[in-house]
């Protein structure tokens, strides 16, 4: 059966329903993921919350669903564009094909589409809502509705893993990736992850040796009423800011958020850090970007640009303990070349409570 995909900018294109739910018309923001391997992962992101995902490399499913390589619970993309759906993997970790795990979550997937004239028009005209159905007539609404997203996926309770571990850090969720808590555990860490909203108040009763403020959909300016209590626990830890926990801190601290046209999606974005003099591939996924002109004044120091177009990719500040990245560093999918950022973090913890525990 034909699906029609109709851009907010005008454009339709034409495809085949591969997965087709009973909620169409489908809706939502188009986006593009530039990745060759990683959909399992980019579906399953949080910060992919009622996106639409265009995926840019030609054949998407060949190594199926495994169990293994989920993010989160369940997929939180709004459907999937691909040019061809592999249905026959063949890889010995698979449990599902790509159309049976998006059909149990009912999350449509169409095949047969040009992603390629696509990604151009979003690379034109930026991303935008778009209109998924079984009618070639163009739709008279492309409203997305509500617009906050991250209460959506944040976690409603306070959760501990790695309860023996040498530093405790508390994990404000606004949409966090499994692979950021395993990299911490990893590192022989307590994680507490607590609610997006949790006061600041609640978190010291925790007493944590530092903060994580995690990536999430959406933009932050969403989220400004929480931005004095995100404020007070900057100050008072030593805290880690990744993606949207990133552009939070700016906020916090004074400075100014800006959208992109089309974003950043992928696993090849080319990052240099200041300080070490040195660039490393990174894995990304933001629509949103902090000013660098709005760090005047703020106390805020750029440390990570990006290559492709000098935004800014990630901070420190003068007094507080505070590190910040743009991209992933726990990466997955993409390189994990900017995983050394968690050492520095605990190494902030370290120099902050005296320890003398060791992390190499």
């Amino acid at each position: 059966m034909k699906a029609y995909v109709h851009l907010k900018s005008g454009d339709t294109f034409e495809g085949k329903w591969v997965v087709k739910t009973d909620n169409e018309p489908v809706s939502g923001e188009i986006v593009f993921f530039t990745g060759m391997t990683g959909y399992q992962e980019v579906l399953t992101d949080p910060s992919y919350k009622d996106q639409i995902i265009v995926f840019t490399y030609p054949l998407i499913g060949n190594y199926g669903i495994n169990l293994e390589d989920f993010e989160s619970k369940q997929p939180h993309v709004a459907g999937v564009i691909v040019y061809e759906a592999c249905m026959n993997n063949s890889h010995y970790q698979a449990k599902y094909s790509l159309s049976e795990y998006l059909q149990k979550w009912g999350i449509p997937l169409i095949e047969h589409v040009d992603t390629r004239e696509v990604v151009k028009q979003i690379r034109n005209e930026g991303s935008m809502p778009v209109v998924i159905n079984t009618d070639t007539t163009k739709p008279q609404s492309f409203e997305l509705g509500d617009m906050e997203k991250v209460s959506k996926v944040s976690s409603t309770q306070i959760s501990t893993e790695g309860h023996e571990g040498d530093f405790h850090v508390v994990l404000m969720d606004f949409g966090n990736k499994k692979s950021i808590q395993h990299s911490l555990l990893n590192r022989g860490c307590k994680v507490t992850t607590v609610p997006y909203n949790s006061s600041y108040e609640e978190i010291k009763k925790l007493n944590p040796d530092g903060i994580l403020l995690s990536n999430g959909p959406g933009d932050p300016k969403h989220l400004k009423h929480l931005l004095p209590n995100i404020s007070k626990v900057i100050k008072a830890y030593p805290t880690l800011g990744i993606c949207l926990g990133h552009q939070l801190a700016g906020l916090a601290l004074g400075a100014d958020t800006k959208k992109l046209l089309f974003g950043h999606r992928g696993a090849n974005h080319p990052v240099m850090d200041k300080e070490t003099k040195t660039v490393f591939m990174t894995s990304q996924n933001h629509s949103y970007y902090v000013d660098e002109k709005s760090l005047a004044g703020t106390g805020l120091k750029t440390r990570f640009y990006n290559l492709h177009d000098s935004t800014i990719e990630g901070f420190f500040h003068e007094s507080y303990q505070l590190i910040t990245t743009q991209f992933h560093p726990e990466a997955n999918p993409g390189p994990s070349e900017g995983e050394y950022i968690f050492d520095e973090f605990l190494q902030l913890i370290k120099e902050n409570n005296g320890s003398q525990v060791a992390y190499a």
